[in-house]
């Protein structure tokens, strides 16, 4: 079998890291009050197949019907099965086309308008994670550089992996026809530090938000995650239910999402931007001092270029710094090459990684 392609931060074959910058996993959790409900979550009951409960829940503190609220098994579980729907949504709409014309003239791939005579079409940030790509080839969406052509849209903001607005965001959800589908992906949204979403109410009742709470509360490892739909989206969100499998969120990712709506999480969370403005302060200090350049960002992650010297490259300067502890997420799968992105963590782990680095620009 194949060995998958795709990258990810966090933990690797040699275990966690000691400091892991690979992440932007919430540098100050675990959230305690969502950390208590996991662990009091009873995992040995079936959740409400439906999550009733939790939908009502979600959809109370969105102010949105509760009809709007679609549970994930995770954000990559999400785009996966949001991408198959965008292509089995064209096939469907080819066979209508296709239908109606043989009424009239002969059923030919002809006979369809230029627009529908390809596959599905997917367009995607100029920078991205990685998943949307990857679930675009799974379902053969063929990717457009024109957001007119798409029949579905990626949009995150902050971005990912350079933690910057989503340019043009608000114009192209002007644009959207009827048929489209955007995602904007607000995983980063509780963890902006600076500026705001360029959307207001109406333009966010046009789009699919899909929320991954777990990065915000520093839960990483509890997978689930829910998309809130378009405002008149029903027909999509029956299919999309469709799509699902049975119980997609386990007990545990049931009672980390109803945390996440409670106030004693939401007021751990707006005290843990404050340290982390402070944190990610010191931290492009420290990277200015190292002589690495970085970019600006939104978020508590920022995208940085290493000062370069000697022969090696960044990927061998990385795995050094990996076998001192310390971990970075190199940006070239992003389309970033000898870039890396970091998540902004405590002073400790910043001094560490001051430490390591000079301690492998000695050997070079």
């Amino acid at each position: 079998m194949a060995e998958s392609a795709r990258l990810h931060g966090g933990p690797d074959a040699f275990g966690v890291p000691r400091f892991d910058f690979s992440t932007n996993s919430n540098a100050c959790g675990p959230c305690p009050a969502a950390l208590a409900a996991v662990q009091a979550a009873d995992p040995t009951r079936y959740p409400d197949p439906d999550y009733q409960a939790l939908r009502a829940c979600l959809a109370d503190w969105h102010q949105v019907a509760p009809e709007r609220i679609v549970l994930a098994g995770s954000a990559s579980e999400f785009i996966f099965r949001i991408s198959a729907l965008a292509a089995r949504m064209t096939r469907s709409m080819q066979s209508s086309i296709l239908a109606s014309a043989s009424a009239s003239a002969s059923a030919s791939a002809s006979a369809l308008p230029l627009r529908w005579q390809r596959p599905a079409a997917v367009h995607l940030p100029p920078f991205h994670y990685g998943d949307y790509a990857e679930a675009a080839r799974a379902w053969d969406l063929q990717a457009v550089t024109d957001p007119s052509e798409a029949d579905l849209l990626w949009a995150c903001d902050p971005s990912s992996p350079l933690g910057q607005p989503h340019e043009r965001l608000a114009q192209q959800v002007q644009g959207l026809r009827p048929e489209q589908m955007l995602v904007l992906d607000c995983a980063y949204r509780p963890l902006r530090l600076a500026g705001r979403l360029a959307l207001d109410a109406d333009g966010l009742d046009r789009v699919w938000q899909l929320w991954t709470p777990n990065k915000a509360l520093g839960l990483t490892g509890v997978r689930a995650a829910y998309a809130i739909a378009p405002r008149d989206a029903g027909e999509q969100v029956l299919a999309l239910q469709a799509l699902a499998p049975s119980w997609p969120v386990g007990a545990h990712g049931v009672a980390m999402l109803q945390a996440w709506t409670q106030p004693a999480a939401q007021d751990w969370l707006a005290a843990s931007l404050e340290t982390l403005r402070g944190w990610k302060s010191r931290q492009l200090d420290l990277c200015h001092t190292l002589g690495w350049q970085t970019r600006p960002s939104d978020a508590n992650y920022f995208g940085a270029r290493p000062e370069r010297s000697g022969s090696s490259g960044l990927g061998a300067d990385l795995a050094q710094l990996r076998a001192r502890g310390v971990k970075l997420r190199d940006a070239t799968s992003f389309g970033l090459p000898g870039c890396v992105r970091l998540g902004v963590l405590a002073p400790e782990a910043q001094d560490a990684l001051a430490q390591a680095w000079t301690s492998i620009r000695h050997l070079t």
